[in-house]
């Protein structure tokens, strides 16, 4: 037996159970790993709340790096004793160990802790799909990232600056700012108290941006669309604030005939040879020292109805992970 956060019902974190939950041998294809760090996410609030369903009862969370203790039958290119990380599921990651599929875990380098790869292969990835491959940022392009002072916006916030981008970013609060400005945000943008819209078209000079990348969703979905030039493209990729409502296409033509994608990282690893190539690039950004990855809270895996109630109430920055 071992212990794992559940839940059987939708709802507030309070819905979050610490119970005690058999471990069976690994499967063919699958490995065991005992983790010892596990990564919180935003997906996870919404695995809870029901916005994303899932069949209950389930386990929850979806990122985490540990020690691989056994594998199953086909697993040839994993041992016990590797250290490894994922990110994407299958969710179940808040447990002290669990079973996985073998295919979905990728090598953690010895210059990367376990803390760190709990924090960044989830949003560190997202940060590879979102600038090399959704829209791929070249030198000179000025983009705008929303909650520039988050997991997924640091990182993207670094990783844009050394693609030799002029990044743009929103935030919540002047420390939030500072943050934001000390990862490579060019103009960081305090969204509660100026019009970013306007902010950004003064700063590109009424030209507009190329790419919006917005994980805020419901709160600053319109305005984003007014922030990109012709042609542009609109990123949505998350729902902080809630699920963006429906909206008349005709709006795209309106602003310059703009591309609008609901991307998530699923669909871009879903390959084992996507998978790995994300994390090797990923890995390589942070070995190098162009990308920190910054661990900013830690609380006890058991205490993960608290660190959610924080997540979702914004008062965390950078990454955030649980302990075992």
């Amino acid at each position: 037996m071992t212990h794992a956060i559940r839940f059987h019902q939708t709802g507030g974190p309070e819905v979050l159970r610490w119970e005690e939950v058999p471990l069976p041998e690994p499967q063919p294809g699958e490995a065991t790993v005992k983790h010892h760090a596990v990564g919180l996410n935003f997906i996870d609030i919404y695995h809870r709340t029901g916005l994303y369903p899932l069949p209950l009862p389930s386990g929850i969370g979806l990122e985490g790096a540990g020690v691989v203790e056994a594998v199953g039958s086909n697993v040839t290119d994993l041992k016990p004793g590797d250290r490894v990380a994922y990110a994407g599921g299958p969710v179940g990651a808040y447990a002290e160990i669990r079973n996985i599929p073998a295919d979905r875990l990728v090598r953690l380098p010895s210059a990367i802790s376990f803390e760190q790869g709990a924090a960044m292969l989830l949003q560190g990835m997202t940060a590879q799909y979102l600038l090399r491959r959704t829209y791929r940022v070249q030198p000179g392009d000025s983009i705008l990232i929303h909650a520039a002072a988050g997991g997924v916006g640091l990182i993207v916030c670094q990783w844009a600056k050394a693609l030799g981008a002029n990044v743009i970013g929103t935030v919540g609060s002047e420390e939030k700012a500072a943050l934001a400005r000390a990862h490579g945000c060019d103009h960081a943008l305090i969204y509660t108290r100026e019009n970013f819209v306007q902010l950004v078209k003064k700063i590109t000079g009424g030209a507009g941006v190329p790419v919006v990348y917005d994980s805020i969703g419901k709160d600053t979905f319109m305005a984003s669309l007014d922030c990109l030039r012709p042609l542009g493209m609109m990123v949505s990729f998350g729902n902080a604030s809630g699920p963006v409502p429906p909206f008349d296409l005709g709006e795209l033509a309106k602003r310059g005939s703009l591309f609008v994608t609901r991307p998530s990282l699923f669909a871009y690893v879903a390959k084992r040879a996507d998978l790995l190539q994300s994390a090797a690039e990923l890995f390589d950004m942070v070995i190098s020292g162009q990308v920190k990855i910054e661990v900013n809270q830690t609380y006890a895996l058991k205490d993960a109805a608290r660190a959610q109630s924080d997540l979702a109430l914004r008062k965390t920055t950078g990454s955030t992970i649980l302990l075992p």
